[in-house]
């Protein structure tokens, strides 16, 4: 059939019909194209949801609505969970849904206009060509869908609500709260306090611990790379040891060195420099901050130098060459040509580090378990938002408010590494630096 034939045919062809078809039933807008595998493809997707789904996704829409109605009864937790999965679920159906509108109406019109469509054959390779790519990345997408998407959802819905230890399902109904949670954070004395304490040292704790184990890991790295220096190999591979060694077993022998009664560090070097009973590392605030961000600088500063290293020898000596013979100064070289090739090869991993150390929960609770009990708070004197958060879901059971501390640290995370991964050069194109 020619283009000529093709246009002459199809010159009445109707796009409102094909919509309206579309919309009335999937694939009928398809049929009318005479685009007929597509078209029954549609009607097999809709009569199989019909069929099997509509009346669990009514259900978990309705439970998500109400959170059960029958005390002892309606589990609301798993209504909850039914009711995301079922929003989830429906928002797959109405995307696909709209898509069977869009393509009807679309196929219509470049009908009408003279569109020769291919055959059977043509159609089943132009859309293995098209579709492919779209093939390959459907399980990576439902599995995304069910590992992260799924559990923030259902993470963020219950920070609306009220469950804790006193409205636990399924003795108690649990009720949708709207922002209630959220006010009480910062009116009621208690948990204002603590919230403003435990923000104020997770945000000291990411700032100094990271910024500590950078500084460390570029001075060793620069020092080991100075060509004065022999036994390069040696020395890089003594200052990896602590990377190769498990962070929890470090965490482990520092937590029993830092012991107020029977430690290493009180029993061999304060007490005999010093004198008196040493410090109160486990014991006292201050001190269990102090000792947290030391093992801290410890555990990350071998990744740090073990990375810059790396870029430190791929800069080329040439630069510094130009920079002697132009009577550059070492701290003039290290200004504008280390520093600036170090960090815009690794400031991604950088901002990754800061990230990393916002939610730090091992060495927290791995030293002293967020210690020591601060007076009129409910977290510890090291606690950071992450380990609050694991003690309020875990040992007072209220985790509508572990929800909302959860979401406003996703938040918190979510700006500062979108802000900082736009203002980093090395996540620009090439042409627009």
């Amino acid at each position: 059939m020619d283009q000529t034939t093709s246009k002459h045919k199809f010159s009445n062809h109707n796009p409102t019909i094909a919509t309206i078809l579309s919309i009335v039933f999937a694939g009928l807008g398809q049929l009318y194209n005479r685009r007929y595998f597509k078209g029954f493809l549609f009607i097999i997707f809709e009569i199989a949801f019909l069929i099997t789904l509509l009346d669990s996704i009514n259900f978990g829409l309705w439970g998500l609505r109400t959170l059960g109605t029958i005390p002892g009864t309606d589990h609301s937790i798993r209504l909850l969970v039914f009711g995301v999965l079922a929003l989830i679920g429906a928002i797959i159906v109405v995307t696909l849904y709209v898509f069977n509108v869009i393509d009807a109406r679309k196929q219509a019109k470049k009908l009408k206009d003279g569109w020769q469509p291919k055959g059977f054959k043509g159609t089943i390779i132009q859309f293995y060509d098209t579709a492919f790519p779209y093939l390959m990345t459907v399980p990576g997408l439902l599995l995304m869908i069910f590992v992260v998407i799924f559990p923030l959802m259902f993470s963020v819905l219950l920070a609306f609500t009220n469950y804790n230890l006193y409205n636990s399902p399924p003795r108690n109904l649990v009720d949708w709260v709207g922002f209630e949670n959220f006010t009480e954070l910062v009116t009621v004395p208690i948990w204002q306090d603590t919230f403003v304490s435990v923000l104020a040292w997770t945000i000291v704790w990411t700032i100094v611990a990271t910024t500590l184990q950078i500084a460390v890991g570029l001075f060793l790295a620069l020092i080991v790379n100075d060509p004065r220096i022999k036994f390069k190999k040696l020395i890089r591979t003594i200052l990896i040891l602590p990377w190769a060694v498990p962070a929890f077993v470090t965490i482990l022998i520092f937590s029993a060195m830092f012991n107020d009664d029977f430690g290493a560090i009180n029993r061999d070097i304060i007490i005999p420099l010093f004198g008196g009973d040493g410090l109160p590392w486990l014991s006292d605030p201050f001190y269990s901050r102090t000792a947290i961000i030391l093992i801290q600088t410890w555990l990350g500063f071998p990744f740090i130098f073990a990375l810059f290293t790396g870029i430190l020898q791929s800069i080329s000596k040439d630069w510094y060459e130009a920079a002697d013979v132009d009577g550059g100064s070492r701290l003039q070289k290290f200004r504008f040509i280390t520093f600036p090739h170090v960090m815009f090869a690794t400031a991604p991993l950088l901002i990754m580090q800061y990230a990393q150390n916002f939610n730090n929960f091992n060495i927290i609770y791995l030293f002293n378990e967020g210690g020591p009990p601060v007076r009129g708070q409910n977290a510890g004197g090291s606690d950071i938002l992450i380990s609050w958060v694991y003690k309020l879901t875990f040992d007072t059971n209220n985790y509508a408010m572990a929800a909302v501390i959860s979401l406003i640290m996703g938040l918190i995370i979510s700006g500062f590494a979108f802000y900082q991964f736009r203002q980093t050069k090395s996540f620009k194109e090439e042409g627009e630096l």
